[in-house]
């Protein structure tokens, strides 16, 4: 409770004086900036389509692959890692 005590402490004295952002101060003061602006052109966005039929599959399949591959990937690290583990501990057990 004392430590916690004391970091927040120090927290609260290193950010004593100083502003949440740093701030470049401009010696000429500040930047006057044209306020007209310029035009914008707004265009509609073309109208959703929904993927046929063999796209879908496609879909389908491609994620089902990359689940089998990140499943695969995952078995063959874990069972390293079991593998490791069990041998480290029988050498444990053997000295």
């Amino acid at each position: 409770m004392i430590i916690a005590g004391l970091a927040i402490t120090a927290l609260l004295l290193t950010g004593w004086r100083k502003p949440a952002r740093a701030e470049t101060r401009s010696p000429r003061g500040p930047l006057r900036r044209e306020s007209a602006g310029f035009a914008v052109e707004h265009i509609d966005a073309p109208a959703y389509r929904r993927p046929g039929p063999v796209r879908r599959l496609l879909a389908l399949a491609a994620s089902g692959g990359i689940g089998l591959l990140t499943g695969v990937l995952t078995a063959i690290v874990l069972s390293f890692a079991v593998a490791i583990a069990v041998i480290w501990l029988t050498n444990l057990l053997q000295r």
